[in-house]
């Protein structure tokens, strides 16, 4: 549905998009990330035809955007961070101009009303669009993406700004739409990725430097061997235990503290699960163990990794805390650099693009 080729988009003397180049298929629901200043908002835009690119190509559905950019914006709904609305218009007034601008040839009637259904605005359909709440701004916002149909449907930062009701609402949209759409979700709220994309893809400087599917980073993610484990005990005598146990490959004494019992953040060895060893353990030395919390990586831990290693350079740690073997973020590292190498790999086997728009 989606192909860009080596998609290159220069300012004067900066690259705001390097050589860019993915796919995405019909149905996908695609989470597209990167840092402020990334370049995501440039490669939306020209997928849009609101930009024209220095160089490479964007085809949607078969069509190059530059040499039929009002087939393919017929193709496309996009709602930017700020809908696109008119105060003054009543809800019905807006996507009746909208209908019309958008040269729909559908009943418009019938269209209008199945759209006012899906995105839940029909009790609001004859108010005046200022007096609406943020929520239900950002639903017409939505209608009007929707409007002829298209098979692809942009959102930029669809839920700024709602509640978590709102946001839970719009995020079962996003799946819905996904059943008929291709849809590129681009946002800095990495839950909602995680709830609803398919498919992540990270960019930074410019660059892809990851795209991955969500299954497979969740997968690995939660296989993550880190535990919050609360333990009655002196705290110096259980740390110095959990330090020297050889299953254990990482452990930090936590300010979180339960009665008597002290909070540890404890990473098992690869491959090795210590849970029944370190309960008995426990037991033995009248240790309880009041509590223990599985702790898998969270996808905000992931994108850091992976921009941090893609950018000006890793984090500093502040100094301080006693370490031993892995630290706490070596699995989320791990992790990263896989998806950075994949990625690279698979964007060198990417045929060059030899034609000239």
């Amino acid at each position: 549905m989606i192909k860009i080729d080596h998609l290159v988009k220069n300012y004067g003397t900066n690259c705001a998009v390097d050589d860019v180049s993915f796919e995405i298929a019909p149905g996908e629901i695609v989470g597209f990330l990167g840092p402020n200043g990334a370049g995501k908002s440039t490669t939306m835009n020209i997928l849009a035809g609101y930009l024209s690119s220095t160089a490479g190509r964007v085809m949607v559905d078969g069509l190059n955007v530059l040499d039929e950019p009002l087939e393919v914006k017929r193709r496309i709904g996009y709602l930017p961070e700020q809908p696109p609305l008119y105060l003054d218009m009543t809800v019905e007034e807006y996507l009746i101009f909208v209908y019309n601008l958008k040269g729909c040839t559908m009943n418009r009637t019938k269209h209008l009303e199945e759209i006012c259904d899906v995105v839940k605005i029909k009790d609001v359909y004859k108010r005046v669009i200022r007096n609406l709440s943020k929520g239900y701004r950002q639903r017409v916002g939505i209608a009007q993406a929707l409007i002829g149909n298209p098979p692809v449907i942009i959102f930029d930062e669809p839920t700024v700004g709602l509640d978590p009701k709102q946001i839970i609402e719009i995020r079962n949209l996003i799946r819905t739409l996904g059943k008929d759409h291709t849809v590129i979700l681009s946002t800095h709220i990495l839950q909602e990725v995680q709830a609803v994309c398919d498919r992540i893809i990270i960019i930074n400087k410019g660059k892809v430097v990851a795209d991955e599917l969500t299954e497979n980073i969740n997968r690995v993610a939660d296989g993550n061997r880190r535990y919050r484990v609360k333990i009655c005990g002196p705290q110096r005598e259980v740390m110095s235990m959990l330090n020297d146990r050889s299953d254990i490959s990482y452990v930090e004494a936590l300010p979180a503290r339960d009665g008597e019992a002290y909070t540890y953040l404890v990473e098992s060895a690869p491959n090795i699960d210590m849970r029944k060893s370190l309960f008995y353990t426990l037991a033995q030395k009248g240790w309880p163990m009041v509590g223990m919390e599985a702790l898998g990586m969270s996808l905000e831990d992931i994108f850091i990794s992976i921009v941090d290693k893609t950018g000006e350079g890793e984090r500093v740690r502040k100094p301080g805390k006693a370490r031993r073997g892995r630290s706490a973020t070596d699995a989320e590292k791990d992790l990263a650099q896989a998806i950075i190498d994949s990625t690279a790999e698979a964007q060198k086997n990417i045929a060059p693009y030899e034609g000239e728009d």
